[in-house]
């Protein structure tokens, strides 16, 4: 409840959003800067100009609805940072030091935004997980940083427990020995050669360290996916604002940059992949996608293929990024798959993404197999879809342990070692592996019957949370309260 001056409570929340140059956070920052908009609070989103096109058509819509929302763009350091003009977001990039060199120019904005925030004061800023310099920065300011964290707090738990002195991986004798990571609701199990490794883990500290001096924290996800890791979260780690406000999927489907493919490479209309689908049993065919950040070699993309088609199962290929003959398997051997299963009427394989959401609520699809990003995991359960995991990097392998271990709605493919995204299939995953992972989420025995029961649990309790009265609405409004009465009340918030 907003108590203080009346006037400043009424008058609405000036809120600036800053995103990390990725279109998996991008694209649910945006949509959470949508949401305070439609509430009636005034956004601006903080890019760079080869950025905004990631943002423009969902705030061009909440502009045509009469909503208040802007973006600033600040000039990228390109020249300093050694790239081309317009490589500013890690899907431009296709190697490591690409990537290493959009980061550094991020990190180089940081005292143009500041002096734009000063100039243009805030009443909030909602910042990244990554943009780490945004919770100083808000304290100097007096007004609140909420995080936005991309993964969910599951993963923040993980990551947490893991950073303990006493955790058992550190006296391991071997990278791929089980162990139970301590202290957690459940006994989540994960081995050495799954963990981050030591740079990302640093950075991940910084993340952490910056979350405790912020205001609280915005997530993707609906409070029922993980109640009893939140309350572990806010009681045994003393983080007491969490707020759950998705999954922002189902709230704007037709936002989703994966339905807003481009017809002029699109393989199939979406009328005629619907036609294909129709043609297909209820849960007998598998869809298939790694996002944008992952860079699999050849030779991995060679063995899902060779994957794909031993398990005997239909399926729907969302292919992004094919390198070009990287190693000695090359990608001499795609075209004529594509023929074949085309011809054979086995498959589609989309070059780039594919309508995600209008796939994902066909009753035919059984199953999604995935890398783990969170985005995409809150997608497969917000249309009851059990998964098929092969994480990769980043927080991929834990989340892979809440859906197998915890929610249990899917299958590990069996992937071993933790690597970079652009080095994804340096541990290739067999082929008998994927195979045999569709064949059990696809097969009708006992064990798969459990996880679509459950996955499909869980597309109700999603899809009641974003209902007016739902627990996603209810948090984004207490999330606007908060910061109003802190607003309100010079700082001060019950």
């Amino acid at each position: 409840m907003v108590s203080g001056d009346d006037d400043v409570s009424r008058r609405p929340l000036k809120v600036y959003f800053i995103a990390h140059p990725s279109p998996g956070h991008i694209a649910p920052l945006t949509k959470i800067a949508q949401l305070f908009a439609a509430r009636g609070e005034h956004v601006t989103i903080l890019t760079t100009p080869a950025n905004v096109h990631f943002h423009e058509k969902s705030i061009d819509k909440g502009k045509t609805s009469g909503y208040h929302v802007n973006i600033h763009a600040v000039k990228f350091p390109s020249k300093e940072v050694g790239l081309p003009d317009g490589i500013e977001n890690f899907s431009h990039a296709s190697d490591n030091e690409t990537a290493a060199k959009i980061w550094a120019g991020f990190s180089m904005l940081q005292t143009e935004m500041e002096q734009y925030m000063e100039q243009n004061p805030p009443d909030c800023i909602v910042a990244d997980m990554f943009n780490r310099w945004t919770s100083d920065f808000a304290i100097k300011l007096g007004i609140p940083r909420i995080v936005f964290n991309v993964y969910c707090i599951f993963t923040r738990c993980l990551e947490e427990a893991i950073r303990s002195p006493d955790s058992p991986h550190l006296k391991l004798n071997s990278d791929n020995e089980q162990f139970i990571i301590p202290g957690l609701p459940d006994p989540i199990t994960i081995t050495r050669a799954q963990l981050p490794d030591g740079a990302f883990s640093v950075v991940k500290e910084q993340v952490s360290e910056a979350e405790l001096k912020s205001f609280g924290m915005v997530i993707n996800g609906f409070s029922e996916l993980e109640t009893e890791y939140i309350e572990y979260y806010k009681n045994i780690m003393g983080r007491k604002r969490i707020w759950h406000v998705g999954p922002l999927q189902l709230i704007y489907q037709n936002d989703d940059p994966k339905v807003q493919r481009s017809q002029k490479t699109a393989v199939v209309s979406d009328n005629e992949l619907v036609s294909w689908l129709d043609s297909k049993k209820p849960d007998s065919v598998i869809y298939i996608s790694f996002g944008s950040a992952i860079r699999f070699s050849n030779k991995q993309l060679y063995e899902i293929a060779c994957g794909l088609e031993a398990s005997g199962y239909p399926f729907l290929w969302a292919l992004l990024w094919v390198p070009e003959d990287d190693d000695d398997v090359g990608n001499k051997w795609l075209p004529d798959f594509e023929e074949r299963i085309k011809r054979e009427n086995k498959g589609i394989i989309f070059r780039g993404w594919a309508p995600q959401m209008l796939i994902l609520n066909h009753p035919a699809i059984g199953g999604f197999m995935t890398h783990c990003g969170w985005n995409a995991v809150v997608e497969a359960l917000s249309f009851g879809v059990p998964t098929i995991t092969l994480p990769v990097f980043s927080e991929q392998f834990y989340t892979e342990r809440l859906i197998s271990q915890v929610l249990k709605t899917g299958v590990e493919v069996g992937a071993e070692k933790w690597t970079y995204a652009f080095d994804a299939g340096k541990y290739p995953v067999s082929r008998e592996k994927i195979a045999t992972a569709v064949k059990k989420i696809l097969d009708c025995g006992e064990e798969a019957e459990g996880m679509r029961k459950r996955a499909r649990e869980m597309k109700e309790k999603a899809q009641k949370s974003v209902e007016e009265g739902g627990s996603s609405y209810n948090n984004l409004t207490a999330m606007i309260e908060d910061l109003k009465e802190f607003r309100a009340n010079n700082g001060k918030v019950a």
